[in-house]
């Protein structure tokens, strides 16, 4: 009989004590989730764009807020109807939790998965010409050889704000190289001008800089609108030829087409026209003058810890980048 009492009562003991356990558990998971949900509120700049990044809703959010405020017993935000704005006891417990998702992040890396197999989702904002066409073979390559990854391939030419646009990294094309970034040089990418032999049949031959000053442009106004330079190889001095547009685009695409059709000339690269060249639809002008080339970065915010994703993705870019056709090396120390 006391055989029994005693085994029954360390029965309930050790229930009570794996409840204590996985409560304690519990406990230390949400506050993981709740100092993420911070960090991810003060990044994204707002409640409802944390909701949107962590697929949840803002009700959500604000309850895990509160519940840390609770926890620490101090106020992290002030919210007005047009701002939310960090306490200094909200800095200093940003600057905490961030250090501390960083080491779990780092923790999940290593003991959750092979340091060869990456895991979870790389989310990346490429330009649309460049990313939808010259990219798409090394993106393939990098999901063939990391299959446990996903990758959210975002097209746009706008610069990025990697916190309140959630995005790991981007693929910059001729972009100033942001100094609060990291910014790996990945390759160059030629640019050559061209015009239509229609067009060109309505002008003076072309034999100097000075003379494109004559003909009508099309101007990519992401890297020329009003002035173009250009580059001999021999002199370091460019020659700066003033243009005229008659149209101003983003798009690298509209710009070939419409060099196409004889509206103007343009600056493009190297890589969209050479089979219009090749077929004589269009015709390079002055080929031992040249537009600088355009230098491709992989730009990514600076972190004490960067996921197996991330580097990962940086090694087979920096691989494969320069031999894409089209692409170069990049010449250092320009």
């Amino acid at each position: 009989m006391l055989a029994t009492v005693a085994s029954l009562v360390v029965k309930r003991l050790y229930v009570r004590r794996m409840v204590m356990l996985f409560m304690n558990r519990k406990e230390r998971i949400d506050r993981v989730e709740l100092m993420r949900t911070f960090v991810r509120i003060v990044e994204a700049g707002s409640l409802s764009a944390a909701a949107r990044q962590l697929a949840t809703t803002q009700a959500t959010v604000s309850r895990r807020l509160q519940s840390l405020e609770t926890i620490l017993g101090v106020r992290l935000l002030l919210r007005t109807t047009h701002a939310t704005k960090l306490t200094d006891d909200g800095e200093r417990c940003y600057q905490h939790a961030r250090r501390v998702i960083d080491s779990w992040l780092a923790l999940e890396d290593e003991v959750g998965q092979s340091e060869d197999e990456p895991v979870g989702t790389l989310r990346v904002r490429a330009p649309h010409a460049f990313g939808q066409e010259q990219l798409l073979d090394p993106l393939a390559r990098f999901l063939d050889r990391y299959p446990q990854l996903t990758v959210e391939w975002m097209l746009n030419d706008k610069s990025v704000d990697f916190l309140s646009d959630n995005i790991d990294c981007a693929i910059r094309v001729g972009a100033d190289v942001d100094p609060a970034t990291v910014s790996v040089l990945l390759a160059e990418v030629p640019r050559v001008i061209v015009a239509s032999p229609q067009l060109l049949e309505r002008y003076q031959p072309i034999a100097s800089p000075e003379d494109l000053a004559a003909l009508p442009w099309i101007a990519l106004n992401t890297f020329y609108r009003h002035h173009i330079e250009l580059y001999d190889g021999i002199d370091a001095q460019p020659a700066r030829v003033s243009m005229t547009a008659r149209l101003s685009t983003d798009s690298l695409y509209v710009t070939r087409s419409m060099a196409l059709i004889g509206q103007g000339v343009a600056a493009v690269s190297a890589w969209t026209v050479e089979e219009d060249i090749r077929e004589g639809r269009l015709v390079p002008l002055l080929p031992q003058w040249q537009p600088a080339p355009l230098p491709v970065h992989l730009v990514y915010p600076w972190s004490r810890y960067y996921p197996a994703r991330l580097r990962r993705f940086l090694e087979i870019m920096r691989e494969v980048m320069p031999q894409i056709a089209g692409m170069r090396h990049p010449v250092l120390g320009q």
